[in-house]
């Protein structure tokens, strides 16, 4: 194992600017692939992380507001608004993710029905099964459902 691999496990932020010196001075040769390699898959797994978390939180917000319109708060207002965003910052800096996004639209709106069923109490087959909110609008951070 060489020295600047052990290092990865001893002192990431130490490898890390390491790395960089050796990126920036082109000593290809001495880098540590295999772990940068792998730092570079998280980093994509981290942004597709951040985006479904974002749209669950969105999906958990509007769900609330539409099922739950005794109880609406501000707070609930400003999640939507803000999980909204990020939701656009994301694709702002990575345009790619939008494909993504569609893939996993359901997929977390399912779980999204879920978590709010159990938080709420209300039986999750009040939910539709299938999303009643358009991608355009949860991207809309002005948008609330009736």
């Amino acid at each position: 194992m060489s020295t600047l691999s052990s290092l990865y496990q001893s002192d990431f932020n130490l490898w890390l600017e390491k790395n960089l010196t050796l990126l920036k001075e082109r000593g290809f040769a001495q880098l540590d692939v295999d772990n940068l390699v792998e730092e570079i898959e998280d980093m994509g797994n981290n942004r597709k992380d951040a985006l479904e978390s974002n749209l669950m939180r969105v999906f958990q917000h509007l769900l609330k507001w539409k099922y739950q319109p005794q109880k609406r708060t501000n707070s609930w207002r400003a999640s939507i608004t803000e999980h909204s965003l990020r939701l656009n910052k994301i694709f702002k800096k990575s345009p790619s993710l939008r494909r993504y996004f569609e893939n996993v639209y359901e997929e977390c709106y399912q779980d999204a029905r879920l978590v709010v069923s159990r938080e709420t109490g209300i039986d999750i087959n009040i939910f539709p099964e299938v999303c009643p909110f358009k991608s355009d609008d949860v991207l809309n951070p002005d948008y609330l459902p009736e």
